[in-house]
């Protein structure tokens, strides 16, 4: 199969037209057209089929397009290989959430800037799913991730992760509520709980706590920042999950989680 076919093929499935795919390489939609029934033909299999004005994407055509990630990415790399002396230079995109991007992200960044001067990286902040969806579409080259042993992440199959650390998180309360250090879940049925605004997976994992413990949480806050989780919690507008090794401010107490605990694990995933 030729290659350039393979990207024509793998941007249409993303671009949705022949014309915008045309645009995006500078050709006319005819060639395009014509290159991707020579695919085809070298495939022996229906890539594309009429919807409308426009064409889609067979079962077949889409299972080829995901090959096509992994199979240019190979090339790209054989094509580098063949000069392994050369100095590495250009862009590796980067995105993760916060945490992950301040502990696994800079010290690596600090230490290219003085061993590889001429590799800039580009770093954004995402929730995992957002970095997933980036990662497939090839907006991004490095996603730093997490997820919960509750609620574990279901990365695209084109995907490949590798754990990097992890951490037990807890039960955030002002600290006038606790009687103990170990949560006792059903103490805080009647309480309002808060969340991540930007990614499910907290939330997923407070109704699984919940539900074993015999209640639905009343879900009322989602909040992005976990300085504004803390402020609500100390002003008594709810509890909500927690790093347990997170510096304390006065007035707010971390309860252990047990039967089950709550683990976060950070994760590079290409």
């Amino acid at each position: 199969m030729d290659t350039r076919r393979l990207a024509l093929l793998l941007a249409l499935s993303r671009l949705g037209s022949m014309r915008q795919v045309a645009e995006a390489f500078t050709l006319t939609t005819s060639t395009v057209s014509q290159q991707i029934a020579a695919l085809a033909k070298e495939t022996g299999e229906q890539l594309i089929e009429p919807e409308g004005r426009r064409v889609r994407l067979t079962p077949a055509g889409r299972r080829l397009a995901d090959h096509a990630v992994t199979i240019l990415a190979a090339v790209d790399a054989a094509r580098l290989d063949l000069d392994p002396d050369a100095e590495p230079v250009g862009t590796v995109r980067v995105g993760g959430f916060a945490t992950g991007i301040r502990v696994s992200l800079l010290p690596v960044v600090r230490e290219l800037a003085v061993t590889h001067p001429r590799v800039e990286v580009a770093v954004s902040e995402y929730e995992p799913l957002e970095a997933f969806n980036l990662l497939v579409d090839d907006d991004l080259d490095l996603a730093i991730t997490y997820d919960y042993n509750l609620a574990p992440a279901s990365p695209d199959p084109v995907l490949e992760t590798l754990a990097l650390w992890s951490t037990p998180w807890g039960l955030g309360v002002r600290a006038d509520t606790a009687a103990n250090g170990t949560a006792d879940l059903r103490a805080f049925a009647d309480s309002t709980w808060i969340v991540n605004s930007r990614n499910t997976a907290d939330e997923d994992a407070v109704r699984t706590l919940a539900a074993l413990a015999g209640f639905t949480p009343r879900i009322v806050h989602q909040i992005d920042s976990l300085d504004l989780v803390e402020d609500l919690i100390l002003d008594g507008h709810g509890v909500g999950l927690l790093p347990v090794n997170r510096p304390l401010r006065d007035g707010l107490t971390i309860l252990t989680l047990s039967d089950p605990s709550v683990i976060l694990t950070a994760y590079a995933v290409i």
